[in-house]
C-alpha cells in the first residue's frame, strides 16, 4: 500500500475500536464520534460537527483527585482511580494516559540518576525533574556512532542507573563468533556484582509488569466507556536524544562548533533509530498518533542555520519514515516556532498535527493551515491564574481564528498539572459552545 493508504488504513482501525470492549452500544457510538472528529480535523476536513478539545494533562489527574504526585508514582491504584475520575467527569475527546505518572518503585530499583521525583529529591507534591549532565562524553561520539546498542548497554545505563554500573564489566556482544571466541565474553556475567545488576533488572521488570498491568486496565476501561487515548505511539528528534539525556544542553551546544561533522554522523545513526520507535510503540498499541515533544527546536534556542542545519534535517526524516508507515506524527512545538513555519510547510498535507505552545496562531494558521492540523494553545499561565470566564474569551477568539475551517484541535499550549477545576472545565466546554462549524 501507498503511505496514504496505510494511513487511511490506521485510523480507520482506531475509529473501529479494534480489540476494545465496549460497555453498551452509546459508548461504542461515542468512541466512534470522537475519533472521526480527531481524523477529520487531522486530514483538514470540515465536516457538520466542532472543533475536537483534547487538553494535554500531565499530573492534574492526580491532583484534581487530591494526590500529591508520590502518591500517583507509588500507589498505582489510587492514581489509576484519579485518571478514570478525570476523563468520565471532564469528558475530552481524547485523553492522556497514565504514562506520565511513572512507577516510582521501579526507578528506586534501579538507582535512577536521571532524574530526582518525589521522596527522592522533590517534594511530595510536585513533579519530576531532569538532572541534565554529560551522560556520554565528547570523545564518545565514535562509540555512539559504531554501535548504538552496545554504547547504550555498556555505557550509558551504568551511568544513569546505579544498580547497572556493573554492566561496565561487560563484553561486547558482537564478540560472541567462533567456538574459540565465546566464552571469554561470558566471564563477566559470573561475576557477582553483574549478577546482582541482572537481579535488579528482573525485580524491576516485576514491578514494570504490575504498573503496565493497571495502566493497561485503565485504558481499556476508559475507551470501553467511549473515550479513545489521545497517543498510542511515542519517540524524540534525534537531536533531543542526543541533547536531552546524553551531552545535555550544554554539551550540544559546544559539540555544533567544535565537532559538528560528529554530530551530524550521530544524528544520522539515530534517525532510523527513531522511526523504529515510533512505529513499535504505536503498532503495539494499533493507535497511529505518535508524540514527539520538541525540546530544543524553537525561536532563540538555535538560529535558522543551526535549526535548518542540525535539527530540522533528521527530524523530518524520522516524520517522513513514520508517515510512510502509515502512521501520523503529532508534535509538541514547545516554545516559540514562529521562524520555523516556513520550514514545517515542506511537509506533506494533513499527514501531522502540530501543537504550539508560543506561536502566533493567526500566523500558523496562514502557514501550514493548508499543510497541518494545528493544536493548542491555551496558555499554561491563563489556565493556572485565569478565570474560568477568561479562559472561555481566550478559547472563543482561538476558535474563530483557527479552527473555523478545520483542521485545528482545541488544547493547551504545554502540560497541564495543578489548576483550578473550573479552569479545565472551562477549556473542554469552549469546544463544545464555540467549536461548530
Amino acid at each position: 500500500m501507498m503511505a496514504e493508504e496505510r494511513q487511511e488504513r490506521m485510523l480507520a482501525l482506531w475509529a473501529e475500536g479494534q480489540n476494545v470492549q465496549f460497555a453498551n452500544e452509546e459508548a461504542e457510538r461515542a468512541y466512534k464520534e470522537r475519533v472521526i472528529r480527531l481524523k477529520d480535523a487531522i486530514q483538514l476536513k470540515k465536516v457538520p460537527d466542532r472543533v475536537p478539545v483534547c487538553p494535554v494533562t500531565g499530573l492534574f489527574p492526580a491532583y484534581y483527585a487530591g494526590l500529591t504526585v508520590r502518591d500517583a508514582m507509588y500507589d498505582y491504584e489510587r492514581a489509576a482511580a484519579a485518571w478514570r475520575k478525570y476523563v468520565l467527569d471532564f469528558q475530552p475527546d481524547a485523553y492522556i494516559g497514565m504514562f506520565l505518572a511513572p512507577p516510582g518503585r521501579f526507578f528506586e530499583i534501579l538507582d535512577y540518576r536521571l532524574y530526582k521525583w518525589p521522596g527522592r529529591g522533590t517534594p511530595p507534591h510536585t513533579s519530576y525533574q531532569c538532572l541534565e549532565s554529560e551522560y556520554m562524553k565528547a570523545d564518545e561520539y565514535d562509540v555512539l556512532i559504531q554501535d548504538p546498542s552496545d554504547f547504550w548497554i555498556r555505557i550509558y545505563l551504568p551511568r544513569i542507573f546505579g544498580a547497572l554500573k556493573p554492566w561496565e564489566k561487560l563484553a561486547p556482544f558482537t564478540e560472541v563468533l567462533e567456538i574459540v571466541m565465546t566464552c571469554g565474553s561470558f566471564i563477566p556475567f559470573g561475576f557477582p556484582e553483574v549478577q546482582a545488576a541482572f537481579k535488579a533488572v528482573f525485580e524491576a521488570g516485576n514491578e514494570a509488569v504490575r504498573w503496565a498491568s493497571i495502566v493497561r486496565s485503565v485504558d481499556q476501561d476508559l475507551q470501553g466507556q467511549g473515550f479513545p487515548a489521545l497517543f498510542g505511539g511515542v519517540t524524540k528528534a534525534p537531536f533531543d536524544i542526543i541533547g536531552d539525556t546524553l551531552r545535555g544542553t550544554h554539551g550540544i551546544m559546544m559539540d555544533m562548533y567544535r565537532r559538528p561533522e560528529k554530530l551530524l554522523k550521530a544524528l544520522d545513526v539515530l534517525t532510523p533509530l527513531a522511526i523504529r520507535m515510533g512505529v513499535s510503540s504505536a503498532r503495539s498499541a494499533g493507535h497511529p498518533l505518535v508524540f514527539i515533544p520538541l525540546h530544543k527546536g524553537a525561536d532563540g534556542f538555535l538560529s535558522d542555520k543551526q535549526f535548518r542545519t542540525f535539527y530540522w534535517p533528521s527530524l523530518k526524516k524520522v516524520i517522513m519514515g513514520l508517515i510512510e508507515e502509515g502512521l501520523v506524527p503529532f508534535l509538541f512545538a514547545e516554545g516559540g516556532y514562529n521562524s520555523r513555519l516556513e520550514v514545517i510547510s515542506e511537509l506533506p498535507r494533513g499527514k501531522t498535527v502540530w501543537l504550539f505552545e508560543h506561536t502566533d496562531m493567526a500566523r500558523a494558521k496562514e502557514v501550514l493551515g493548508d499543510v497541518a492540523c494545528l493544536a493548542g494553545n491555551v496558555p499554561i499561565t491563563l489556565l493556572t491564574l485565569g478565570t474560568p470566564q477568561e479562559i472561555k474569551d481566550y478559547c472563543k477568539h482561538l476558535i474563530n481564528l483557527v479552527g473555523k475551517g478545520g483542521g485545528f484541535i482545541l488544547s493547551s499550549g504545554g502540560v497541564i498539572d495543578d489548576i483550578n477545576p473550573e479552569n479545565m472545565r472551562a477549556l473542554i466546554e469552549s469546544a463544545k459552545e464555540f467549536g461548530g462549524y
